[in-house]
């Protein structure tokens, strides 16, 4: 499997190829990715409260909880020792190291909530994506945007989280990101939420439509006619 370790900016080690990939699922992965920022996190709560058939995937990390947040909600909380057990084990659709940190997504989870005709959605980085593709050529790859770097500052001021040097890092990794955004089939520009928010349920709801989606969907309804 491949990993990108963020804190030096590389992709390193591979076990997956070109031969891993696997059957077309019932159901459909959304990737969604955004800068800090952008409302990501705000308009796929919104999705998720209005469609029960999509599963927000929770990673698994080795940073420590931080105050409010449970194992299980947020994150699966583990150690190092057990998260490098699962690398090994190949357990993970992607992992990274992140600042010392790692993170990573269930690989087996997913494939088994796909199998059962359910959507999953991931909120991931653009270098998590292309991991994700690697194995998944069939996913749904969803860019998140601001309106305008300017907007992107306020919103991160109006925040009232960040020191002024924090922020400045938050503005330089979102040029980063968006500097990918042309890699996604799908981009959605969130300058008024509704809007926004109309444009991802449509999108999600085209997405299940697709001949490829229905052909598995719809099999035997298929085959009745022949």
């Amino acid at each position: 499997m491949t990993v990108a370790d963020k804190g030096s900016g590389k992709l390193v080690g591979s076990e997956a190829s070109g031969a891993d990939q696997r059957r077309r699922a019932k159901g459909n992965l959304f990737v969604v990715v955004a800068p800090s920022g952008a409302g990501k996190t705000s308009l796929v709560a919104k999705l998720l409260e209005g469609d029960s058939n999509i599963r927000l995937s929770i990673s698994y990390t080795t940073r420590k909880p931080r105050e409010g947040e449970v194992d299980g909600r947020e994150y699966h909380f583990v150690d190092r020792p057990a998260f490098e057990k699962m690398i090994a084990a190949g357990d993970f659709l992607e992992h990274a190291n992140v600042y010392g940190n790692y993170y990573g997504t269930s690989r087996r989870w997913i494939e088994q909530q796909l199998d059962g005709d359910h959507d999953v959605l991931l909120e991931i980085d653009w270098q998590g994506a292309r991991q994700v593709k690697a194995l998944f050529p069939e996913m749904v790859g969803i860019a998140i945007m601001p309106p305008s770097i300017a907007e992107l500052r306020r919103r991160l001021e109006g925040r009232g989280k960040d020191a002024p040097e924090v922020i400045d890092k938050r503005m330089e990794t979102a040029r980063e990101e968006i500097s990918h955004v042309l890699e996604f089939p799908y981009i959605i520009v969130n300058e008024r939420f509704e809007a926004a928010l109309s444009d991802l349920q449509a999108l999600v709801r085209a997405s299940r439509l697709t001949c490829a989606q229905q052909k598995v969907r719809l099999s035997q309804l298929i085959n009745e006619f022949k």
